[in-house]
């Protein structure tokens, strides 16, 4: 890390050693931006066929233009990308009213089930009059849905979960227990092929459930035992002093995890939310060996056309960069977070300490 207090030439070059680092790390940048500028900007083709870009020398952007919307959308109807683009706005709005902080009351949740539901029936066609497969669901629409519907509704069971494995009752601990050792491990594609393979031929003859729910599901039940371990560490976190004022404050056992123990245990867990967040985001790729069509999937299919066959490096290029940019977002709001709420968390230290002091002075005016 840069450190601001020093200037930048003594921090680059102050000692032999740093000079040769700097200018290595230089040389390197140097060889291998330069010739990646001239493929992406300087010796492009922007517009024609695929015929111009066989021509050319640099990348083939006409590609992204003809196939873009497919790498969006993958097969989903397109006279009706309209919905799909509608449920990804409904997807991404709760994500967003989370991150800001003022936002943080009861309601939120409704507007977590209203935003899912609305997005679901949207994608599902029933507002038009005719459905939509989930076979058809494909692209970005459905990697988002994807990773917010996994996290989300993994959240709250990877809490009970982490509470779940310190409780006292044998048989709650126990299973608690046995069931985030099992999802931790195995690897994800087991399990994905678990609900896509062997969980069916385990129903009733005549029973089916939707692929894509399955795989939800099976999401929701892996990304909830990492969860419940990051919740844990949480609550190892807190000192037991916080505990003990709650109870010198007459706080229930109840109302003493809700106010005082899990509000400390995700702040002081936030960077691991974040590190998962985004892990989930970019292994919903891995859910293309079960047949649907992510994002990258449908990147891949789309290099596949015998039209524009070839252009594999545009197609991966921009979908590394779009898995980056949210990537990075949440990685750079994670730091923001952990920066708003330290003043907040010294202040609540204070009352709480503030309160406790009350409490014991009134003790003794008692006795």
């Amino acid at each position: 890390m840069i450190d601001q207090s020093k200037p930048l030439a003594r921090q680059f070059f102050g000692t032999p050693l740093n000079a040769a680092i700097t200018v290595a790390v230089s040389a390197a940048l140097v060889l291998i931006a330069v010739p990646l500028l001239r493929w992406a900007l300087i010796d492009a083709t922007w517009t024609g066929t695929a015929e111009t870009c066989a021509a050319g020398t640099g990348a083939c952007w006409a590609f992204i233009g003809e196939k873009f919307r497919f790498m969006l959308f993958g097969l989903y109807p397109r006279e009706r990308q309209w919905q799909a683009i509608t449920a990804t706005l409904l997807i991404a709005l709760p994500v967003v009213a989370t991150a800001i902080p003022r936002f943080w009351h009861r309601q939120l949740l409704t507007l977590w089930l209203l935003s899912i539901v609305s997005a679901i029936v949207l994608m599902s066609g029933w507002i038009s009059g005719s459905s939509i497969s989930t076979q058809l669901w494909g692209g970005f629409p459905l990697t988002l849905l994807l990773a917010v519907l996994g996290f989300a509704g993994a959240f709250p069971l990877g809490v009970l979960l982490a509470l779940g494995r310190r409780s006292r009752m044998g048989g709650v601990r126990m299973l608690s227990i046995g069931f985030i050792e099992a999802m931790r491990g195995v690897p994800i594609i087991a399990v994905l092929y678990v609900s896509t393979l062997l969980f069916p031929l385990m129903l009733p003859a005549g029973a089916s459930i939707d692929k894509l729910l399955r795989v939800q599901v099976a999401l929701i039940l892996f990304v909830s035992a990492y969860i419940a371990e990051i919740v844990r560490a949480g609550l190892e976190a807190v000192p037991n002093g916080q505990y003990e004022a709650a109870q010198s404050l007459g706080l229930s056992a109840a109302r003493t995890l809700r106010l005082v123990v899990l509000p400390q245990a995700f702040r002081a867990v936030i960077p691991a939310f974040v590190t998962l967040g985004i892990g989930i985001f970019l292994d919903t790729s891995l859910v293309s060996v079960i047949g649907l069509f992510d994002f990258l999937n449908t990147a891949r299919v789309a290099t596949t056309d015998t039209q524009w066959l070839g252009f594999y490096h545009e197609a991966y290029a921009v979908t590394a960069a779009v898995y980056f940019a949210f990537a990075y977002a949440a990685s750079r709001y994670s730091l923001w977070l952990e920066a708003y709420l330290r003043p907040l968390t010294v202040e609540k230290e204070k009352d709480s300490r503030a309160s406790v002091e009350s409490v014991a002075q009134r003790l003794q005016t008692v006795s």
